[in-house]
């Protein structure tokens, strides 16, 4: 057997088994209870099932009436069918599918990236574990998958200049623009790093500062002046290109043996402005309006991001993980020698700013600097100690080594399970979400007809079973910059945590019935308010009828 086919062998070997470690690896940390949002886009999906996509323009769950951008229709309708034919184990087992696939998507990035397929899945392995926080039931999960695949078709569109990848390019951001436009303008980021190095190398490359002094000297010529100043700026014209040639070449040279960055010009980078130009009218192809162009921009012009956890800032000691790596990165490019190309400094700059303004963007960072770290990794033992991994790649990818390495992840994946199991991890925890409550109220209240208050937190779990909320944690459908200038927000928080006073805000409301944690303050207050009858409490939630509410 040649030393090729040997090679081609050993790849694939390596490849399968990364494959089967992947999906192992993703059956172990994908969640099993679910997620406060998947509950809202069951109902949402169920909805559009019934009713179609005629009118996704307003809110049919909350009892305020309210306007409402439904930013990830698409995937709400396929999460329902899952649900509707395999239930919530139906839900888990689909988090299970796009975690693998997910992991198999970064583990083919970190490989275009770089030749070293072991530092590639170990890297990869490393990232699925930093990633657990991320994992759940929501739309974020699929355009996580959609955004790797994007910048693997960018660079394999770089590298080879195929049209394949230019249809990917222009069918990605028509998928997240259904599946999931909140995140829309985010595809267009992750061009930037790439477009701003082919932008600053041409710009480079023009001369820009002597072809300006020519023409300011050829100017001058023009003008009524001295002889002998014009003999001079003849001689400086006539010098400009043979200082042109002279930089150029002192640049191709630092080009070629660059100091930390490197630099390089790929002609093909130039297309990658022409399709995105092409890629931003696809987010008019949905039936939610111009959600794909203003949801983001409305979100962040609100108060919500400031409230709830995954929008604001790092703490760099409370993100340990992300603190590591920012110090890894730091370590390879000042203590050794290994240099960095400089759309892959543009992605780690751009993305540790995002990253440090708001927490949900650690899970880019760790998307897309894990390939960098790979190939700097592999630059570096390229240059330090190459053979020692081509012998490890090689009894990696042996069969009998396979098969252990295989046999120890599936170890650990039924450990995973058995602690699952251990601990009685339900799909639907009872103590965050009212489930016992929710039971009762259908079975004797007129839930059509009463307006409930409830916490932000369990809001889409009531939801869920049928029942009208004051809110849930579609936080954009109760803040003033998506409804009108309501501000439920903020006054539901508020509330929540007694920074206001109840009766006022129930009466404005025409709040009939309250539901909270049966240890929260507001169940404290209305245990001892003569104006409130509890009608129902278990061991976490209790709820209450406001006496002098006008029902209808």
């Amino acid at each position: 057997m040649s030393e090729e086919k040997k090679q081609k062998n050993r790849n694939l070997i390596f490849d399968a088994m990364v494959a089967i470690v992947i999906i192992l690896f993703a059956v172990a940390i994908s969640p099993k209870s679910l997620q406060n949002d998947t509950f809202y886009t069951i109902k949402i999906g169920e909805y559009i099932a019934q009713n179609g996509i005629s009118d996704l323009t307003q809110d049919h769950f909350s009892w305020h009436e309210l306007p409402y951008t439904y930013p990830h229709w698409l995937y709400d309708f396929g999460m329902y069918w899952i649900y509707h034919f395999f239930g919530q184990a139906g839900i888990y087992v689909s988090t299970m599918i796009f975690t693998a696939i997910l992991g198999w998507m970064l583990y083919l990035l970190c490989s275009k990236f770089s030749k070293n397929k072991v530092i590639s899945s170990v890297v990869t392995i490393l990232a699925m574990y930093i990633f657990k926080p991320y994992l759940a039931a929501r739309a974020q999960l699929v355009t996580f998958i959609l955004f790797a695949w994007e910048v693997y078709s960018i660079e394999s569109f770089l590298q080879m200049r195929k049209k394949r990848y230019v249809t990917y390019l222009l069918l990605i951001p028509l998928l997240i623009a259904n599946l999931h436009c909140a995140v829309f303008p985010f595809y267009f980021v992750l061009f930037l790093p790439y477009v701003a190095e082919y932008l600053w190398v041409t710009f480079l490359d023009w001369n820009l500062d002597y072809k300006i002094i020519g023409v300011l000297l050829k100017i001058v010529m023009k003008l009524p002046i001295k002889q002998r100043v014009k003999e001079n700026c003849e001689r400086r014209l006539g010098n400009i290109p043979k200082v042109i040639a002279q930089k150029t070449e002192k640049r191709e040279k630092r080009r070629k043996s660059p100091y930390k960055i490197k630099v390089s010009k790929n002609s093909a980078a130039k297309w990658l402005i022409v399709i995105a130009l092409i890629a931003a009218l696809t987010g008019f192809l949905n039936p939610t309006g111009l959600g794909a162009y203003t949801y983001t921009y409305q979100t962040y012009q609100g108060n919500t991001t400031e409230s709830i956890n995954e929008h604001l800032p790092v703490t760099l000691i409370e993100s340990k993980e992300f603190l590591c790596a920012l110090c890894i990165f730091l370590a390879i490019l000042v203590f050794t020698d290994t240099k960095i190309k400089l759309a892959d400094l543009f992605m780690l700059g751009g993305l540790v700013t995002l990253s440090l303004m708001s927490r949900r963007q650690i899970s880019m960072f760790i998307l897309f600097c894990s390939p960098i770290l790979v190939r700097l990794i592999s630059d570096m033992i390229e240059k330090y100690d190459e053979k020692t991994f081509q012998k490890i790649f090689k009894l990696m990818s042996s069969a009998l080594v396979s098969i252990i390495i295989i046999l120890l992840f599936s170890i650990g994946m039924l450990g995973e399970l058995r602690k699952m199991k251990k601990n009685n991890v339900e799909y639907v925890d009872v103590a965050t979400y009212p489930v016992e409550a929710a039971t009762w109220m259908l079975e004797n209240l007129d839930v059509e007809n009463m307006k409930i208050y409830n916490e932000y937190n369990y809001g889409s779990y009531l939801l869920f079973r049928g029942i009208p909320v004051f809110i849930d944690s579609r936080c954009d459908l109760y803040s003033p910059e998506f409804n009108g200038g309501r501000d439920i927000f903020s006054d539901a928080l508020n509330i929540a945590g007694i920074a206001m006073e109840y009766h006022n805000a129930f009466e404005n409301y025409g709040v009939t019935h309250v539901i909270s944690y049966s240890n929260s303050k507001l169940v404290m207050l209305l245990k001892e308010d003569e104006l409130y009858e509890k009608l129902y409490e278990d061991d976490y939630f209790a709820i209450f009828k406001r006496l002098n509410a006008n029902e209808k």
